[in-house]
């Protein structure tokens, strides 16, 4: 039965590429018949899925008839007949049915050594537990990762070749006290000495290699449940002492209260550090970790004991002023502005200056949080816009550009394409993104592409193996460009080029996934990743 069953998928993948290619429109009868054809086919051999959802499209055709198909009307149509006969490159027939265990609450984990095996094992055998886990084999790309990430566990090497891992836990070890995340050491040296040194330096636990996976697996869980526990309660962002993004949503909703009862006017202000990326990339995280704890410090020496800051995310700050007009929070934040920019900062024989951008809206009439922080987004905005270092007022009218990102897709089958264009393209960034997707049919088509001089970043999405220029070739030209730093690259590779993968990786590959993988888990990485560039 098996065989026939392979036969029925390989036509199928046949006709939709054929029809996907030549992009032309394909008569309704055409569409009838294959549909009829599959409906009646599966059911027989023991394809039970897909002949319910064949007959189910047949249905709706019938009874929403057109004359011709368009290629995008076709490829939204069928979307779910192309998902299951892509089995071997997305997920087994079966899996379709149920929903994916990885969501956008999973844990993540930073995973960090320079035996590319042992990363390479590890991801799939975490990513069996349904977490997120991300791989550096070098200090830049730990600490860079770690930063843009922020791992809800951080799991490192004692020994590495060019890195010392007590080195790398001395470097993380503050910041991950700071946030909660446990960190753990794993190392082929089981000594006493070695495991005591480790726990001295600030490591939450430590595994002995050969790892019982089982056993490591189990540990790490327990670390992740009581951050998820501790995290759950707290209410204070860890590392500047500001208010969380969670508590925030509790202190709106009494200001809503009280509005309601005193009709009195108060007022939000969304503020965002000028330049921020530019001082990590300057001086350095931990430097940007002044930077932040500075600030919060200074606004709170600057405020009433009523108004109230929180930490949005990354250097991005709300602060919340109760019984407050728009003309009284402009002053305030004026006042702010001026007194922060005359405090200096100093590292190496070098001293800077930080500025911010701040966007007021006034709540004078019952609204939504999302509404509120929506015009206080689009005032911010408009002071970015006409130069940074002000404050702006929120005015109904103001309209916000948004920033785009570019999303390509290399890979040679046009059906893949088509689903993961369908996939991406609806990813939901907030309010102020755009995602802008591209396809590409081989890596040639790719690097002769305008693409490459557009000054937006650019995630890649590369299949490994592709006609004419193969993935990695693409990853290595890549690497040169002068825009390098501004593509992020996920490598899609088969489950046995373990080859590939490290010189992926060697080559400076950001992810990679293996086939068969799961779209709901692409889309959240690829979510994940663009988040570290927002």
């Amino acid at each position: 039965m098996e065989k026939y069953q392979v036969a029925l998928l390989m036509n199928i993948r046949k006709q939709l590429q054929e029809w996907f290619e030549k992009s032309q429109p394909v008569q309704y009868q055409d569409v009838k018949r294959f549909l009829h054809s599959v409906a009646g086919t599966s059911q027989t051999i023991g394809l039970e899925y897909l002949g319910k959802v064949s007959t189910e499209l047949l249905d709706h055709i019938s009874e929403h008839p057109q004359s011709t198909w368009h290629t995008k009307e076709l490829q939204s149509l069928l979307i779910d007949i192309i998902k299951i006969c892509y089995k071997d490159e997305i997920v087994e027939v079966e899996q379709l049915m149920v929903n994916d265990k990885r969501s956008q609450t999973s844990a993540s984990i930073l995973l960090i050594d320079d035996d590319l095996s042992i990363l390479i094992y590890l991801k799939e055998q975490f990513e069996q537990q349904g977490w997120h886990v991300f791989v550096a084999s070098n200090k830049e790309k730990a600490v860079a990762a770690f930063y843009e990430l922020k791992p809800d566990c951080l799991i490192l090497d004692v020994y590495m070749q060019e890195e010392d891992g007590f080195e790398l836990l001395s470097f993380f070890n503050e910041q991950a006290r700071q946030r909660f995340i446990p960190t753990i050491m794993i190392s082929a040296d089981n000594r006493k000495e070695t495991r005591i040194k480790a726990f001295q330096m600030g490591a939450d636990d430590f595994l002995a290699k050969p790892l019982d996976i089982e056993e490591c697996v189990v540990k790490i869980g327990r670390h992740l449940e009581r951050r998820k526990l501790f995290t759950e309660y707290l209410l204070v962002d860890e590392l500047t002492g500001a208010y969380n993004r969670k508590y925030l949503t509790e202190v709106y909703k009494q200001q809503q209260t009280n509005y309601v009862r005193n009709k009195e006017t108060y007022c939000i202000a969304m503020i965002d550090l000028d330049y921020f990326k530019k001082i990590n990339d300057t001086y350095g995280h931990l430097m940007g970790d002044e930077v932040l704890q500075r600030f919060v410090k200074h606004v709170k020496s600057h405020i009433r004991t009523t108004d109230q800051l929180f930490r949005y995310g990354g250097e991005e700050f709300v602060l919340c002023l109760p019984r407050t007009s728009a003309e009284e929070a402009l002053t305030t934040l004026n006042r702010i502005l001026s007194s922060f920019g005359k405090e200096s900062f100093h590292i190496n024989n070098q001293t800077f200056f930080v500025t911010f951008s701040a966007g007021v809206a006034e709540v004078s009439s019952e609204s939504t949080l999302e509404n509120i922080l929506n015009q206080a987004d689009r005032a911010l905005y408009t002071a970015k816009e006409k130069g940074r270092n002000q404050v702006v007022v929120s005015c109904h009218h103001q309209q916000m550009k948004l920033k785009k990102f570019n999303l390509a897709i290399i890979d040679d089958d046009p059906i893949i394409r088509t689903m993961l264009t369908e996939l991406l393209g609806r990813i939901d960034l907030g309010t102020r993104y755009e995602v802008q997707v591209h396809t590409y049919k081989d890596g040639l088509e790719f690097m002769n592409s305008t693409i490459l001089d557009e000054n937006t970043h650019c995630f890649v999405i590369l299949d490994g193996m592709m006609p004419k220029m193969d993935g990695l070739e693409v990853l290595q030209r890549l690497r040169k460009e002068k825009r390098h730093d501004q593509f992020t690259v996920v490598m899609l590779t088969s489950r046995n080029s373990e080859n590939d993968i490290q010189r992926a990786l060697q080559l400076g590959a950001d992810d990679y996934m293996t086939k068969p993988f799961k779209l709901m888990e692409l889309e959240e990485r690829m979510r994940l990743l663009m988040k570290r560039v927002k």
